[in-house]
This record gives structure tokens, sequence and C-alpha cells, in this order.
């Protein structure tokens, strides 16, 4: 979550790869016993808010299930010098659209 806030150094693919846990815990939240959920829902719900914070949506996506896929973190770290195609840092530039204007790359 930190790296996320801070800026985040790593390329889409990786950053896809790192979040795969919250896919685990969207699989098995339905299967935990209603106390558990309860006692843990705020804590989900304080990083899933972080996590929304510290990254804007895809332009022109509705939020669909699996949401926390179809973000972008708010700040890039780039090689300083390295192209930008689209505007983005390599390792992004797979993304299917621009980089929008709530994304800034730092160097």
């Amino acid at each position: 979550m930190e790296d996320v806030e801070e800026g985040s150094a790593r390329c889409a693919p990786e950053l896809d790869d790192d979040i795969c846990c919250r896919d685990a815990l969207a699989r098995v939240w339905p299967l935990l016993p209603p106390r558990v959920q309860a006692v843990r829902r705020p804590e989900l719900d304080e990083l899933d808010g972080r996590f929304r914070a510290a990254t804007v949506p895809w332009p022109d996506r509705e939020e669909p299930h699996r949401w926390w896929h179809y973000r972008i973190p708010r700040v890039l770290e780039a090689e300083a010098g390295a192209p930008r195609p689209q505007g983005w840092p390599l390792g992004w530039e797979v993304l299917p659209f621009p980089r929008p204007d709530g994304v800034r790359v730092v160097e």
C-alpha cells in the first residue's frame, strides 16, 4: 500500500501481479463467518479506501467486480530521459489509453 501511495516504480503487469492477493481475498470473503467479516470489514474498507485515494480509475470505465485491477497509481516513477509513449513511463504503455491527467510521472 505504501508503495502505491508514495509513487509506484512498478510497471503495470507487476502491479497487477501484486494485487492478485486482493482477488484471493474477494474469493474467500463470502466463505468467512459473518462474525469474522464484521470484525475485519473496517480494516478491509480502510485499505480499499487508501488504494482508491492513491489511484485513479481507468477512463470511461464503470467500477466493475475486481475494481482494483482497473485503477492506476496517481504517481508513477520513471527513469530520467526514458521514452514516454502516450505520456506513460515504460511498463505502463501497455494500457489501452493515454495517461490520464490525474496520473503524474516523476523522475
